[in-house]
């Protein structure tokens, strides 16, 4: 049995998600996996945070004889065992970690109070000075 990683296409039309799987090479693209070793979402926007990928069981998988297909390769070379970006792949984490965790702007009853507050000042110290 010759063993392939490839990637299984997830999502829906125009919001694309792959998993990286070792899939038996007679199988079809989306069919039946051996093992799932990691994910690849090309709509994140940090280019370095698209792909995470299982680097044991990769390296597993790798030295039994499975061959990556052309797309996983480059993905592997970049994000595998021994990868070129794993340090550029950290800080866009990291990044994306401190995006999310933002304070939240205050509710929109307060901001449309403020502005209704300042007019009420305004008007008042425009009459006191007539």
């Amino acid at each position: 049995m010759a063993v392939r990683i490839r990637m299984k296409k997830l999502g829906r039309r125009h919001r694309p998600f792959f998993r990286v799987c070792a899939i038996d090479s007679r199988s079809p693209r989306d069919g039946r996996v051996l093992e799932e070793l990691g994910t690849y979402d090309p709509m994140v926007p940090e280019t370095d945070a698209r792909a995470l990928l299982n680097q044991e069981r990769i390296k597993y998988w790798l030295s039994v004889g499975a061959s990556p297909s052309e797309k996983v390769a480059v993905l592997i070379k970049k994000y595998g065992p021994e990868g070129t970006h794993l340090e550029a792949q950290q800080q866009a984490l990291d990044r994306l970690a401190q995006a999310r965790h933002r304070p939240a702007p205050p509710p929109l009853a307060a901001q449309a109070a403020e502005p209704a507050a300042e007019a009420e000042a305004e008007a008042s110290e425009g009459g006191a000075e007539a």
